[in-house]
């Protein structure tokens, strides 16, 4: 039994490092995971093109999805095992929810291959990732509000500490990329800074929750700069012209969003720096098998 599906990756709108409320929205990078059953009871994963990668996390989402679902697709759980490979086009360790899109994929893909997709509520299986990412150490807040955009498609508003879907709404944006050359891992971030600017975070949320998006963006963005010690620069280089702009995650990717000819002359300018650009659009998908 064999199951593929394909989850896109995510850009900013609150951090929910300083409060457990965060806000995400998915864009056009994707992570395909194929997973294919066995009857050894051994869970192995590989990454493509990534022979050293640390393959925990699509484990632990494999191996959690046949615990949970294995009786409801009637076979073995203690037999049951997978051989599953992610290949994507989200650089890891970036701001852009990686960890989120492999994890969503790799939930989706086991579902696929257990016959039980179509049975099984998105949010709770985002909600199982997120369950996987906490086990597997690469996340301090779980990440439920990247994983549920990433897993619905749209924005999401979450509280992160109860793992609950607080809004979501379709938006169709285009948002333009920045990824400078170095790597932030989000296990890594100074949590204690990121609590002390609370009130900017409350701040971003009433916005988020209010539905003026783009602005919640610019504010988080400004504030988790200071907090996780990032240059706003490329923040100033995109406004006032965007809709929004914000440090995507812990960085050091930064998102801004808007009409698709203001970021082309954005990009033009976060092209002087060091780094890769990507101009995308958003996605209202989410999740798909395929």
């Amino acid at each position: 039994m064999d199951g593929r599906a394909v989850a896109p990756a995510a850009g900013t709108v609150l951090n929910a490092l300083a409060t457990g409320t965060g806000s995400a929205f998915a864009i056009d990078l994707e992570t395909t995971a194929t997973v294919e059953l066995t009857d050894d009871g051994e869970v192995d994963a590989e990454i493509a093109g990534q022979p050293d990668a640390d393959t925990t996390l699509v484990e632990r989402c494999a191996e959690f999805t046949i615990a949970d679902y294995a009786d409801a697709a009637g076979v073995d759980e203690s037999a049951m095992g997978a051989r599953v490979e992610t290949n994507s086009d989200v650089p890891m360790a970036s701001g852009l929810k990686s960890s989120s899109a492999a994890a969503n994929a790799t939930v989706m893909a086991t579902l696929d291959a257990l016959a039980v997709a179509d049975t099984v509520d998105r949010i709770d299986a985002c909600r199982l990732g997120v369950r996987a990412a906490r086990d597997a150490g690469v996340t301090v807040t779980g990440a439920f509000d990247d994983a549920s955009a990433s897993m619905l498609g749209g924005v999401t508003v979450t509280d992160n500490t109860a793992d609950e879907l607080l809004a979501r709404e379709e938006v169709d944006w285009h948002a333009l990329v920045y990824t400078p050359p170095e790597q932030s891992f989000s296990a890594d971030a100074d949590v204690s800074a990121c609590e002390r600017i609370a009130p900017m975070a409350d701040l971003v949320a009433e916005l988020a929750l209010d539905g003026r998006y783009g602005e919640a963006m610019t504010v988080n963005g400004f504030a988790f700069c200071g907090a996780l010690d990032f240059s706003t620069g490329p923040m100033i280089d995109a406004l006032p012209d965007v809709a929004g702009v914000s440090l995507s995650g812990t960085g050091p990717s930064y998102v801004a969003v808007g009409e698709r000819e203001t970021l082309e002359t954005v990009q033009d300018r976060w092209n002087e720096r060091d780094g890769t650009t990507r101009l995308l659009q958003t996605r209202t998908d989410g999740t798909q098998i395929q």
